[in-house]
């Protein structure tokens, strides 16, 4: 992990957001493989864990997809994402699993969107209830402290994760962003100024979740009358490991 850390004094001043180039990052990229592992297959149960022998979790998306870490000052990882690609035949993960959409919903091209996945904080630090957000981010404490623990992450780790998953999608062409999260997340993110917009119904996927959409220019927009600085931030982001 050869992070260089410029943190940021406003919004993350205690973890560093990078984008994981697996050809390059290797001892990273398995750590986050790792943290797939004790999520997804010890802690949740998503996943059963004889289908992980190696104490790894991945699967077939990987190939077609952006890793993004968060480092904490130390150097350990302290949260991950990814960004899915569409696959061949222009669809996406979450398509597999939500099917129907809501009326009136209209998709935007798959060339320009890309499936946020994988969404995961390191138990150890995971927000808990009280902790104040960074400066210019305001959250709901008490629906927070309601919201399952896998899904109350350290704003800081989300915003770390988010900002380097916009300046990819910047260099990438990519201006839609989906997920298939719960309500109380996506409320969360909504008060972080990240509003995504419900497409489908609620489904059981990796537990009950709904299909959403965020569009970046309505994003950028928006964030721009409420939180300038916040936007700055977001824009300024390089990748740094």
């Amino acid at each position: 992990m050869n992070a260089v850390f410029h943190p940021q004094k406003e919004f993350s001043t205690h973890f560093l957001g990078c984008e994981v180039v697996p050809q390059r990052d290797k001892t990273l990229l398995r750590a986050a493989e790792e943290l797939r592992y004790q999520v997804y297959c010890e802690e949740c149960r998503f996943l059963r864990p004889e289908e992980c022998p190696d104490g790894r979790e991945s699967d077939e998306h990987d190939v077609n997809s952006a890793h993004f870490a968060a480092l904490s000052l130390q150097q350990d990882l302290a949260g991950y994402v990814r960004l899915v690609h569409p696959d061949a035949i222009q669809t996406f993960p979450f398509q597999n699993h939500c099917v129907a959409l809501l009326e009136g919903v209209i998709l935007p091209p798959a060339a320009q969107s890309a499936e946020i996945s994988r969404l995961m904080v390191r138990k150890d630090y995971r927000r808990r209830h009280g902790e104040k957000p960074p400066s210019g981010v305001s959250t709901d404490e008490a629906e927070s402290a309601r919201v399952h623990e896998l899904r109350n992450p350290s704003p800081e780790i989300l915003l770390s994760l988010y900002r380097q998953m916009y300046a990819y999608s910047l260099r990438n062409g990519i201006r839609y962003w989906y997920a298939a999260m719960e309500r109380s997340l996506a409320r969360i993110l909504a008060r972080m100024n990240f509003g995504f917009q419900q497409i489908g119904p609620a489904t059981d996927y990796y537990g009950p979740v709904a299909p959403y959409v965020a569009d970046l220019r309505v994003f950028e927009y928006q964030l721009s009358q409420r939180n300038p600085a916040l936007l700055a931030w977001m824009r300024s982001s390089c990748v740094l490991c």
